[in-house]
């Protein structure tokens, strides 16, 4: 690496230059970040009622920025002048206007932010004044018509801004005219019109107008003018249209078009819509007499057409959506840092109808072409940048239907070389015979002219060094004469630096074992061994690829593990190895400064892949002719395939014969022998190698075989049931394309009638199936019953018996089987006294039980009760009626004043007996459920007395106790008390419990659930 002494003096001159100099902006270095202005907050558009009371109207303007922004505002594209005490004030960034005026202050306005960076302007926002005047104080004169005509009553709305909505009053308010198919208000013009009139339609007619604001909302009403009606026409007249839409209708994207279209005739005519070029979407409103599109879309541009038709005729009108667009960005400019003399391209683009055009602002005012600076639509073009073009620009699209603004900083920098952010490393190790690359990245602007040297000698490019035109040093060959020193210096006209770094050369890192390739079966095991030897003082790492990806050795259910034994030791062990772990392994072994890469190629035996494109010709009645193309044999010969076939639409897949009988691995078509006449098949190929058989192909085509004669007998004959006089058959096919002589292909039923069939009389069938080659084989003689019909016979004697305020028990002799079916049971019909038999509740038994308990019954209520047996035909004649009276129902309040001593063993409660009132059924004793700390399970107590006496276990804290009456009515209410033991004598006056369950059973049944729950909480 040998340098000329010439060199070397340059060398020494330029060190102490470069140890002198310090970076122009590092004065700069540590303070806040500097930025321009970004708007948080713009003004927005404002329409301001000129009735409003409110004294101001407030525009918003916000920006972030460093140093914070400063903010004027321009109305109409003139700064204003913003002066403390006057109407328009600066607060913040917000333009105050105080008592606003149409004739001072509507205009267009924009907020400019800015700061030492430069300046933005905002997006344009228009301040309106709306305002509805008057109708005018005349009298309106009388409209006068024949009844059965037409007729339009014009409104004549006064001056206003923006539009108005539109109502018609009727004689007074508020008897508005409705919108149906004769009348019809239109929200463009504000007019009325009737499509055919009728007497109802004498009277005063107003029209009422609304303006709607952003904040209020003005209504005004016009003077009523008259409609008069001459003797009716009673003639029929075509259709009319009189309130027609536009020729050409314009429309913004997403904004709402609707189009109008109202006809005169007798009839009433009806309108329909169409698309001329198109179709109507379903989610338009198409009532008529209006079409509206909610949010119309380029798709929706085109002709539309409304047909006005009646009996007598038709009318049409046709006009034109055309819709267009405000500016969207399609490409916008960002921030960007550029170094001084550097070149500059920025681009934006927008879109819109009709398209945008586009212009560029420095600092809120217009750019054009220049020296160094080309303006060209949507492109903008710097040359050696200087510092002076650092700022704010704005690329602007614009057409008639708005303006966009996108905004971007450009910072032009002007740097002396600096390392402090990307020194030179201090370290650099690098591995013998290998290759060391050390960048050298300083921060400048312009670029740096980078030198390197080693020690005192600058090194130049030569076999073994090279330096590149970013200032990298790259090293080749690496030898232990290369350590030491290395400097990269650093210059531009802003000045010099350097940075300094050691080179320390370690032994490289060899594969000392190299993986060997393998052939292995599917699911076998295989370790890849894999050695090294390298540098002592560095660490050492194995990294393992297949086919150039790394392996995951930390996904869950992985296939791979990794040896651990030593550092020097990388052993891949591939575990049930599959056919997608064949390919290239690689081994690399690697230290921070080298590494070193050995392969071996892995194959994988496994059975064939899936065969493709299965092919059915040649289809007959019994056979196919299937052909298929070869998979993949996955690394060992295929042996032979298997054809296998399913019906459709669900059998599953069966192994079928074929011709020959064992297809050879190299066949590629077979025979399909011993199929259905008339099946439809699906059909798949698998193919077997020794290594087992692969996965199927993908199923053919659906066929379906050709027809023949019937070989299987209908199966499965039996039948019964129906309507009396009928004998019903059914019975299997043979096969689904079998046929009978009944109506239909697929019938597998067949009904006799013959008013002579008694029921439920047994009769010998046999069936066979036919098609147009011939008659199949008989089938089996079966046995079928003709239909049942209902029992003809009642139960002779019916007993019912009330046993509480909510059930009765019902019984009764049993009836006869007879020979119109086979008997299922009874049904108890019940209803109230003085009720109709025919509103009966009504309960069936399960079998043939002569009794039953009747439930969910009214207290004190006499009841009517018969009993019917039936079968699957229905249900036979009504025994006679019986009676049963329910009995008062419980009392309604629960025992009182329960109170309660614990003595060692045991627990004595006492309560308030319980009185029935006169319409209450009598107490004829207790019940009382008890349930403790230590068995959760309650127990239950009966007692006729208002007291009892219960063993209890000595350690017992705490216990629930609910206490009821019992009688002939069932049981009542309960009283439920929380006992603590060491607690004294207690006593509880009242309960919670307020209302009796509607079922006594059922009543107890949820005292008990709620036992259970609040032992559970406080025990």
């Amino acid at each position: 690496m040998g340098t000329p002494l010439g060199r070397k003096a340059h060398l020494l001159m330029l060190v102490a230059v470069a140890l002198v100099s310090t970076p122009a902006w590092s004065s700069a270095w540590g303070s806040p970040a500097t930025f321009g202005p970004v708007f948080e907050e713009q003004p927005l558009g404002l329409l301001f009622p000129e009735e409003s009371t409110e004294e101001k109207v407030t525009l918003a303007c916000r920006a972030r920025a460093s140093p914070p922004a400063t903010y004027r505002w321009k109305m109409n594209g003139t700064e204003m002048k913003l002066e403390p005490g006057s109407r328009q004030q600066l607060v913040g960034g917000n333009l105050v206007i105080m008592n606003p005026s149409k004739a001072q202050d509507a205009g267009v306005y924009q907020c400019l932010a800015s700061n030492p960076v430069g300046t933005v302007v905002s997006r344009e926002a228009v301040l309106r004044f709306g305002f509805l005047q008057e109708f005018s104080k005349e009298e309106r004169d009388p409209v006068k018509t024949h009844e059965g005509w037409g007729v339009m009553l014009p409104c004549n709305p006064p001056a206003h801004y923006p539009g108005l909505s539109y109502r018609w009053l009727l004689n007074e308010f508020p008897n508005f005219i409705p919108t149906d198919g004769r009348h019809f208000v239109s929200q463009t013009t504000g007019n009325l019109y009737i499509a055919r009139t009728n007497a109802s339609d004498l009277g005063n007619y107003s029209c009422l107008a609304t303006s709607h604001m952003d904040f209020s909302t003005k209504s005004v009403f016009s003077k009523f003018a008259q409609l008069n009606l001459a003797a009716e026409d009673t003639r029929l007249f075509a259709p009319s249209i009189k309130a027609r839409f536009p020729a050409e209708t314009y429309a913004l994207v997403g904004q709402q078009v609707t189009l109008e279209c109202f006809a005169f005739g007798n009839p009433v005519p009806r309108i329909k819509w169409r698309k001329v070029d198109g179709s109507l979407s379903p989610q338009w409103a198409t009532a008529e007499p209006t079409l509206q599109i909610p949010s119309v879309g380029f798709e929706d541009e085109g002709t539309y057409e409304c047909e006005a038709e009646n009996t007598k005729g038709r009318d049409t009108v046709q006009g034109r959506i055309i819709v267009q667009a405000q500016p969207e960005w399609l490409r916008v400019i960002s921030d960007r840092e550029a170094d001084i003399g550097s070149d500059l391209h920025w681009a934006c683009a927008a879109a819109g109808k009709p398209r945008p055009a586009v212009r560029w602002l420095r600092n809120g005012e217009p750019l054009t072409s220049q020296a160094r600076v080309e303006v060209l639509a949507g492109d903008l073009r710097f040359s050696k940048l200087s510092l002076e073009d650092s700022g704010m620009y704005q690329c602007v699209a614009e057409n008639k239907h708005g303006t966009i603004y996108a905004s971007a900083e450009l910072a032009v920098q002007a740097l002396a070389p600096d390392f402090r952010l990307n020194p030179v490393r201090r370290l650099i190790p690098a591995a013998r015979g290998g290759e060391v690359v050390i960048p050298c990245q300083p921060r400048a602007a312009p670029k740096a002219v980078v030198l390197w040297s080693k020690g005192t000698e600058i090194l130049v490019n030569s076999s073994r060094v090279t330096v590149t035109p970013d200032g990298t040093l790259i090293i080749r060959n690496v030898s232990r004469s290369d350590e030491g020193k290395y400097t990269c210096f650093a210059e531009n006209f802003m000045g010099k630096a350097n940075s300094t770094g050691t080179l320390s050369v370690r032994d490289a890192t060899k594969i000392t074992l190299a993986p060997s390739s393998a052939d292995i079966n599917l699911g076998d095991n295989l370790t890849l061994q894999c050695h090294a030897s390298h540098d002592p003082t560095m660490d050492l790492t194995f990294v393992w690829t297949l086919d150039d990806f790394p392996i995951d050795f930390d996904k869950p259910g992985g296939h791979y593990q990794r040896a651990s034994v030593k550092e020097t030791v990388g052993d891949l062990t591939i575990l049930n190895a599959q056919l997608r772990h064949g390919g290239k392994y690689t081994c690399t072994a690697q230290t921070v400064v080298d590494s070193a890469s050995k392969e071996a190629m892995v194959l994988v035996r496994g059975p064939p892949g899936a065969p493709g494109g299965v092919v059915v010709r040649d289809i007959s009645d019994t056979s196919v002719q299937l052909s298929w193309s070869r998979g993949f044999d996955n690394h060992s010969p295929i042996a032979k395939y298997t054809l296998q076939a399913r019906t459709l639409p669900s059998g599953k897949w069966k192994q079928v014969r074929t011709n020959p009988t064992n297809i050879e691995g190299n066949a590629e078509t077979a025979q399909v022998l011993g199929l259905t006449p008339w099946m439809d098949y699906e059909f798949r190929v698998l193919a077997s190698n020794i290594l087992g058989t692969g996965e199927p192909s993908g199923p053919s085509s659906k066929i379906q075989t050709k027809e023949a004669a019937p070989s299987v007998a209908p199966s499965g004959l039996s039948g019964g049931g129906g309507a009396p006089g009928e004998l019903t058959v059914t019975w299997t096919g043979g096969t689904s394309w079998q046929t009978a002589r009944v109506p239909g292909a697929d019938a597998q039923y067949f009904v006799y009638s013959n008013d002579s069939i008694r029921p439920y009389t047994p009769f010998e069938v046999k069936i066979r199936s036919y098609n147009r080659r011939g008659d199949g084989p008989e089938s089996l003689v079966a046995v079928v019953y003709s239909a049942e019909e209902e029992p003809r016979v009642a139960p002779p004697k019916v007993w019912a018996k009330a046993v509480s305020s909510s059930e009765m028990n019902v019984s009764w002799e049993p009836v006869q089987q007879d020979m119109n079916g086979i008997l299922l049971g009874y049904e108890i019909r019940y209803w109230k006294a003085g009720a109709k038999a025919a509103a009966a509740e009504r309960v069936r038994t399960a079998g043939l039980d002569t009794s039953a308990l009747v439930t969910g019954l009214h207290a004190s209520t006499k009841y009517h009760v018969t009993v019917r047996a039936y079968n699957r035909a229905g249900t036979g004649p009504a025994s006679p009626s019986a009676n049963a009276t329910t009995m008062k129902p419980p009392p309604r309040r629960p025992p009182g004043n329960i109170s309660w001593t614990f003595s060692s063993s045991s627990l004595s409660i006492k309560w308030d007996p319980v009185v029935p009132l006169g319409n209450e059924s009598a107490v004829t004793g207790y019940k009382m459920l008890y349930q403790n700390d230590l068995h959760p399970t309650p127990t239950l107590h009966l007692t006729s007395k208002n007291w009892i006496e219960i063993t209890v276990p000595e350690d017992i804290g705490h216990a629930l106790v609910q206490i009821r009456t019992t009688g002939p009515g069932g049981d009542g209410v309960p009283a439920e008390v929380h006992i603590v033991r060491n607690g004294g004598t207690s006593m509880m006056v009242e309960n919670s419990a307020v209302c009796p369950a509607p079922h006594p059973d059922a009543a107890l049944t949820h005292s008990v659930a709620a036992l259970i729950l609040l032992g559970y909480l406080q025990l």
